[in-house]
């Protein structure tokens, strides 16, 4: 039945194994059980946030998908950040680490126990690369399936996002908000289970597994509580034990076409910048060379065609409604911007499935025709310049501005930075320069979410600009610039900027300029030591000494140390 190598023979067949075959009798497994493939069920599920909290209860759909195709499903969990509560605090310097541990500890569960496949479902922003990753390394069939978008809040008319609760914060602190009203806000806001629901990181990376071709057509955009929702994930379930007969792996679906397919889709959504970082990491699983140059390139000639939250005005399940996914590819496809004759988990191609899957003719608003777009480019800008030699990022959907020059606020750290932000110390012109928020200077990368928004509360969203060598939540807006490398616990020159120094910002010719001479620079350099780590022991103490570049995806690499 199967054309490819059983791993999980190793470890049910043979007297030797009676020992192994007598824990699994011990769970309820028969001989006949014991007998089949035996694909490995992973969710990232639990009760640090509404993204996850109902993954369990879809792994069992999974689980039913995976018997019904004739293999024997093994349920196991790992972990997942919640983002959304994580921000703000000493909290989110764990989430990105947290996507490292979440792609190790799956491979770990998968090659302790030699399963032959892997249904990965994941719902918050640093479980879907994780999973993704994980499958990647592993290189066994495997489908990955998201959780769901959270269905938006309602008040007063207004469909209403986490991202409207923060902002809402800002515009309390400037006194333009009563108390009353921000409660309102806080408690209509997140109604249900599901990921934030605009195009901020889990949607965007929900986005990109269809683009991928790693994840069923189709699946992305469903809410987490819609009853399609369950059908994905058992369909989920039976694709993965099909591409066992069918000799499928991730390394046979995740070519450079796919991931400039992806790449494409980040753009055309207008999706989180995290989506580089994470496509950075992804690729280097598969020693696949991707670099900035290769999102500019693509970026330049992918439109900007769906009008999505933070920087547009609808949300996921607005999205759904009229085709999900799917319809945003048929009009890439149609115009030549994706490749077609990509694989997927499916086993046929992109273009494949587009022709078999349904989509609707209704007119809308959502999506523009590619001859019609929001932006006639893209809006995942790579930035390089005296300020960040090895690059930097910015989202540009919903920015009316391309340049931006003022004098710098230094800040080394993001607390002090949203305490001037609270207490009215930011002006108009003013350039927000957050360092010491680098991979390894967090270490992490925290978002920075909660300054923004409050910025963005203020009124001052479209009158500052922002840079750190941190990151960006996907639900941020304005004009600001992360991921600046090299960081400034390296020693990168975003570590010798003062206050009052002149900096520009050009999305027109990509630049990013601190206006200090070389000599002045240097002089800088030489008077600057590297600071005391953070922390000097646990898991972000390891993490720190392994990761690097966020121009290479953050990713923590041993190969460094095996030279």
């Amino acid at each position: 039945m199967f054309k490819m190598e059983i791993s999980s023979r190793n470890v049910v067949e043979g007297t030797a194994r009676a020992p192994h075959r007598a824990m699994y009798k011990a769970m309820g497994l028969t001989d006949d059980d014991l007998s089949k493939p035996f694909v490995g069920v992973c969710h990232t599920g639990n009760e640090a946030t509404p993204c996850n909290i109902h993954l369990p209860g879809l792994a069992q759909k999974a689980k039913d998908g995976v018997k019904d195709a004739g293999a024997t499903p093994r349920e196991f969990s790992t972990i997942a950040v919640s983002d959304g509560i994580a921000m703000g605090h000493e909290g989110m310097k764990s989430s990105l680490v947290s996507r490292e541990v979440i792609a190790d500890s799956i491979e770990l569960m998968v090659r302790a126990h030699q399963y032959d496949a892997l249904v990965g479902i994941a719902g918050c922003d640093k479980s879907l690369p994780g999973t993704m990753m994980a499958m990647a390394r592993l290189n066994i069939p495997s489908v990955f399936v998201y959780g769901g978008t959270i269905m938006p809040g309602i008040l007063d008319g207004k469909e209403l996002t986490v991202v409207d609760v923060y902002e809402a914060v800002g515009s309390y602190n400037a006194g333009q908000m009563s108390l009353e009203e921000l409660k309102n806000i806080e408690d209509t806001a997140c109604p249900n289970a599901g990921s934030c629901g605009g195009m901020f990181t889990a949607n965007t990376m929900a986005s990109i597994s269809e683009a991928l071709g790693i994840a069923l057509p189709g699946s992305a955009s469903p809410p987490a509580e819609d009853d399609r929702r369950e059908k994905i994930v058992y369909e989920t379930g039976k694709a993965c034990t099909e591409l066992l007969e069918l000799n499928i792996k991730p390394r046979d679906i995740l070519t450079f076409e796919s991931f400039e397919n992806a790449i494409t889709m980040l753009n055309a959504v207008g999706g989180s910048t995290n989506g580089i970082l994470h496509l950075l990491a992804l690729a280097n699983e598969v020693k696949i060379k991707l670099t900035y140059d290769d999102f500019e390139r693509i970026r330049k000639k992918t439109p900007h065609i769906a009008d999505m939250k933070p920087g547009g005005g609808y949300v996921m399940n607005s999205l759904d409604k009229i085709g999900g996914i799917p319809l945003v590819m048929k009009k890439l496809l149609d115009n030549n911007l994706i490749h077609g004759n990509t694989l997927t988990v499916t086993g046929k191609t992109i273009e494949e499935n587009i022709k078999q899957y349904k989509i609707s003719t209704t007119e809308q608003q959502i999506v523009r025709e590619v001859e019609n777009p929001l932006h006639g480019v893209g809006t995942a800008v790579i930035l390089k310049g005296t300020l960040a030699p090895e690059g930097a990022v910015i989202k540009t959907a919903g920015v009316e501005m391309t340049k931006f020059t003022g004098k710098a606020r230094v800040f080394d750290g993001e607390e002090s930075a949203f305490d001037s932000v609270a207490n009215g110390e930011i002006n108009e012109g003013d350039v927000l320069v957050i360092r010491y928020e680098g991979p390894k200077g967090g270490p992490g990368m925290r978002e920075m979410l909660a300054t923004t928004a409050a910025l963005v509360g203020q009124g001052l969203g479209k009158k500052v600009a922002m840079i750190t060598d941190g990151r960006f939540s996907g639900g941020t807006r304005g004009f600001m610039v992360g991921h600046v490398a090299p960081e400034a616990f390296v020693g990168g020159p975003i570590a010798f900027v003062k206050e009052g120094d002149e900096i520009s910002i050009n999305i027109e010719d990509n630049s990013i300029n601190l206006h200090v001479s070389k000599e002045e620079l240097d002089l800088r350099s030489k008077e600057w030591s590297m600071p005391e780590p953070n922390y000097k022991s646990g898991a972000l103490a390891k993490y720190a000494l392994l990761v690097g570049s966020a121009a290479n995806g953050a990713i923590t690499d041993p190969s460094n140390f095996l030279k």
